[in-house]
């Protein structure tokens, strides 16, 4: 039986390189400030004014 050593084997394909995190910002709430975040690990300032967080999110959703 022939065993194949795989030191002088050239692999035949690369693998695949992990795709980019999708940018899809949400908001959380700490106390009274609210937080935009991204799952791409993004995060904006903290603010008081929920609609100002929702639209840095928004913001950081256009810019990608």
């Amino acid at each position: 039986m022939y065993d194949q050593h795989t030191a002088g084997v050239t692999p035949t394909a690369t693998p695949a390189s992990p795709t980019p995190p999708a940018h899809e910002p949400f908001t959380i709430e700490r106390g009274s400030f609210c937080i935009a975040r991204c799952d791409c690990g993004w995060t904006g300032p903290a603010r008081r004014s929920r609609d100002r967080a929702r639209t840095d999110a928004a913001e950081h959703r256009a810019a990608r």
